[in-house]
């Protein structure tokens, strides 16, 4: 459990693998940040298309988490023949669950934010909006990383999100796995990735982790008001330095 969350930052999923109705779409490489966050499970469900419930995990440094953001930070991106795609920065928000015929757990992507030029995302929820990013590392003579990174969003709608984070850098845990993710605008429509990794769980609520010096998030209008109400709780956080996956979906 521990290995799949940190493999998807926050893009809850369940192993799977591309066959031959899978396609190779495109490839990329990232930094990211995942935040997961426990709200009333009545407002995520509401977020979920039909044949779609929550599935929180119940172990794990995300345990009980409801939802996820993902803020990407994109070094590179290629398409299927190896041309380069726009390395864009975005904020995607997902939801840990299951398909309630058959009981597959995957994740479903309901919402984000991206330039202009790439609305509306490969799930179809990206809305417009300007995104900054300023990332910092210090290394003191001792081998000490401190790292200082902010986010800036500003939705064409009027929402807004600004995070601001510090933390001393630990030992990234290095993994490969495979997930399925899943569009809330378009509930068949699926993507898997193949996915290698190192990941830095900074806090969790479930293990006692805490490495975050300076933390804060702010978000308001309309895309987040539902989630956003002051009754949120940070269940964790992790620091991904490394991210590099290849994207299948299905075959036409």
């Amino acid at each position: 459990m521990r290995n799949m969350f940190i493999a998807l930052l926050m893009l809850a999923a369940s192993p799977a693998i591309a066959q031959d109705k899978e396609k190779l779409s495109a490839t990329d490489l990232s930094v990211r940040v995942g935040l997961t966050f426990k709200v009333a499970d009545a407002v995520v469900q509401k977020f979920l298309p039909a044949g779609f419930e929550l599935n929180s995990p119940t172990a794990g440094p995300t345990k009980g988490y409801n939802f996820g953001m993902t803020f990407i930070d994109y070094l590179m991106a290629q398409d299927p023949e190896g041309k380069p795609l726009p390395p864009r920065p975005t904020v995607v928000m997902n939801i840990p669950a299951k398909k309630t015929a058959t009981g597959e757990a995957v994740g479903v992507v309901f919402g984000g934010f991206v330039a202009q030029a790439g609305v509306p995302g490969p799930y179809f929820v990206n809305g417009p909006a300007k995104i900054n990013v300023d990332r910092h590392t210090h290394a003191d003579p001792d081998g000490k990383s401190i790292v200082e990174e902010t986010w800036d969003i500003m939705a064409d709608d009027g929402s807004a999100l600004a995070l601001q984070l510090q933390f001393v850098r630990g030992v990234p845990a290095r993994v490969k796995v495979e997930a399925k993710l899943h569009s809330a605008a378009k509930p068949d429509f699926y993507r898997i990735y193949k996915i290698e990794q190192a990941a830095d769980v900074v806090r969790s609520t479930a293990t006692g982790i805490d490495r975050a010096s300076k933390f804060s998030i702010k978000a308001t209008g309309p895309r987040f008001a539902p989630l956003f109400d002051g009754a949120e709780q940070l269940i964790s956080i992790t620091s991904v330095p490394s991210y590099s996956r290849s994207i299948y979906v299905p075959a036409m």
